[in-house]
């Protein structure tokens, strides 16, 4: 949506452009990346796939900073996504900041919870 006021044109709403575009990809294709990772490693392991395996995979100090990487483009992506929507569908003010602020305080803790589980193996 653009607002004109005499000249000068200003853009409003939730069309941020190129930069949220090139994230959602970036960390879409990050995602995308990891899961294939994870997914040969589960395909060429020895055997049934149980909680020692999965801890196994998850245990080395590389495989928990890429992980929680993963994590954090995960919850960007969600955010990016999310903000979008409300600003694009939810018409008034005070309920669509209503719901950012939710969205934001959900992702926190859903990043809070990730390190617990991530960094308790």
């Amino acid at each position: 949506m653009s607002v004109n006021y005499g000249s000068k044109r200003i853009v409003v709403g939730a069309h941020y452009g190129l930069r949220d575009w090139l994230a959602q990809r970036v960390t879409a294709a990050l995602m995308a990346l990891f899961t294939l990772l994870v997914l040969a490693q589960v395909i060429f392991s020895k055997g049934p796939i149980g909680y020692d395996q999965w801890a196994g995979i998850f245990s080395a100090q590389w495989m928990k900073v890429l992980t929680f990487t993963v994590i954090l483009a995960l919850l960007y992506h969600v955010w990016v996504g999310m903000r979008d929507i409300w600003m694009d569908y939810i018409k008034p003010v005070w309920l669509r900041l209503l719901l950012q602020v939710f969205t934001l305080v959900w992702l926190v803790a859903c990043a809070g919870w990730g390190i617990q589980v991530l960094w308790r193996l």
